[in-house]
């Protein structure tokens, strides 16, 4: 696998740019929604979602959500439900990986190898936990294996935490990134590094991811040139025939799109919890980034979607 020329990389950028800059329907530009407005949306959203599935008992603190109307990127704005509240979030965190390992390439901590560059993609791409483990050692300098002194735990644990360390330094208030996802669960350093330390599970507020969703769409995250690369990974077509319901293209946000809307976006989903952490762009200029966790509802598909669809009407208008 070659890395990226530097033409290949500035092409990206320009791409990515368009993505960015692209106006609405010649001769009539799109108008953001107001804080009000969209803090409507956002209620409405949830009122709806509990009473299309209150025979599936779903509550209103089972959901999380924060929308972030990026039409006009000068002036943002943006509302929550419960948008500050702890939630696992599954493999929307390796999108945080992904910007730790691209701000570790940039300052030349971390090599960028065609194996990495391999692992980012599966990571996000696919989604793939093996990747993840990959990512993630090389970012902290730290390897699963054979339990350990209690000292060298400490040193171990220390040197997991680099990517939390990273992120509240840039003002991140509920990021927690300092575990791999597992399949069939954790043994070894792993496990005993869980029974020994708090928090013992990673953690993410819609808030945060979407704050940093926010960063990489309007190329503000690490450089323009890595937010491109990093949004060529999310690009989703949740209208390609064939293919499983259940991928992050058709299987959350993207069952609401229509065709025309274009989707970026990384998903998680365990046994427990169903969430994404979506940026659309839609035929009339209008641009949302839509941050929605659920719990305890994970079969549930329709929960994503009702949410996503609701949003997509206020967008559309």
């Amino acid at each position: 696998m070659k890395l990226p020329s530097l033409r290949n990389r500035l092409a990206t950028t320009a791409a990515f740019l368009g993505i960015v800059l692209a106006s609405a329907t010649p001769g009539r530009a799109a108008v953001p929604l107001s804080e009000t407005e969209l803090q409507s949306v956002v209620t409405r959203s949830v009122d709806k979602v509990v009473k299309d599935f209150s025979a599936q008992q779903l509550k209103r603190e089972e959901i999380a959500i924060t929308l972030v109307d990026l039409t006009d990127s000068a002036r943002s704005a943006q509302a929550t439900f419960r948008g500050a509240e702890r939630i696992y979030p599954a493999s929307v965190v390796k999108m945080f990986y992904l910007a730790a390992a691209h701000r570790w390439m940039e300052d030349k901590k971390l090599a960028d190898t065609p194996e990495l560059r391999r692992a980012m993609k599966d990571m996000i791409v696919e989604s793939y936990n093996e990747a993840t483990h990959y990512v993630l050692d090389v970012v902290t300098g730290t390897t699963s294996g054979p339990e350990l002194p209690e000292a060298e735990l400490a040193e171990w644990f220390k040197k997991r935490n680099v990517v939390t360390d990273y992120f509240r330094g840039l003002g991140y208030t509920n990021v927690i990134a300092h575990k791999k996802p597992w399949c069939e669960g954790p043994y070894g350093r792993e496990s005993q590094a869980i029974r020994a330390f708090e928090p013992k599970r990673n953690f993410l507020s819609t808030d945060d991811t979407a704050r940093l969703l926010v960063e990489i769409a309007l190329g503000k995250c690490v450089t323009p040139a890595r937010s491109a690369e990093m949004m060529e990974l999310m690009k989703r077509d949740p209208f390609l025939v064939g293919g499983d319901i259940e991928d992050q293209a058709r299987g959350f946000t993207g069952q609401a799109l229509k065709p025309g809307d274009k989707l970026w976006s990384k998903a998680g989903w365990t046994s427990q919890t169903r969430h994404d952490a979506a940026y659309v762009e839609l035929p009339n200029g209008r641009k949302f980034v839509l941050v929605a966790y659920t719990e305890n509802h994970a079969n549930e598909r329709k929960i994503l979607a009702t949410i996503a669809a609701e949003i997509r009407e206020a967008f559309a208008k």
